[in-house]
C-alpha cells in the first residue's frame, strides 16, 4: 500500500462528498467517492494515464486501462473510444484516473460524446505539485491512502 514519509507533511484538501457537476462530462469526484461507487459495483474505475506511468509511478489493482495518450511522446490513443467502450458495461459510470486531474477531464468529455456517464476523479493518482515542484504530498490516489500497487 502506501506510506507518507515522515519528512513530507501530508497536504490533503477538503474535497466534496458528492459529485461535482461539470461542464461537458458527468462530473468531478473525490478519489474516496470514486472507490465507494467502484466497490459498490456502481462504476469503472478507468487509468487514462501511459503504460510507463502505470510501470514506473504505481497503478491501481483491478482497474480497467485506456491511455488518453500513448508514451513517448504523448500522441493521442487512437484506441481509446474501443478500450473505454470494452471496458465500460453499459450503465455503468466511468470514473476516468489520470496523474493531476487533468488528461482524465478531457477523456470524460470524450467519454461523454460517447454516450458514458464520465466523472473525472479530482486530484489524480499524484496530485498537484508542491511549492517544490513535486507530487505526491498535495493530495491525489496515493496521498489518500486508497489502493495501489508499485509497477
Amino acid at each position: 500500500m502506501t506510506a507518507t514519509p515522515a519528512s513530507a507533511p501530508a497536504a490533503l484538501a477538503e474535497l466534496p462528498e458528492c459529485a461535482v457537476p461539470a461542464e461537458g462530462y458527468a462530473g468531478d469526484v473525490s478519489p474516496e467517492l470514486a472507490w465507494r461507487w467502484v466497490q459498490a459495483g456502481e462504476a469503472v474505475l478507468v487509468d487514462v494515464r501511459t503504460d510507463a506511468e502505470r510501470e514506473w509511478v504505481g497503478f491501481v489493482p483491478g482497474a480497467a486501462v485506456a491511455a488518453w495518450k500513448q508514451w513517448p511522446g504523448m500522441a493521442p490513443n487512437a484506441q481509446f473510444d474501443a478500450q473505454l467502450r470494452a471496458a465500460v458495461p453499459e450503465g455503468m459510470k466511468a470514473v476516468l484516473l489520470c496523474r493531476s486531474g487533468v488528461r482524465s477531464v478531457a477523456a470524460a468529455r470524450r467519454a461523454r460524446e460517447l454516450g458514458l456517464q464520465a466523472y473525472n476523479i479530482l486530484e489524480g493518482f499524484e496530485g498537484a505539485l508542491d511549492a517544490h515542484g513535486q507530487r505526491g504530498r498535495i493530495g491525489g490516489w496515493r496521498l489518500r491512502g486508497l489502493p495501489w500497487r508499485q509497477g
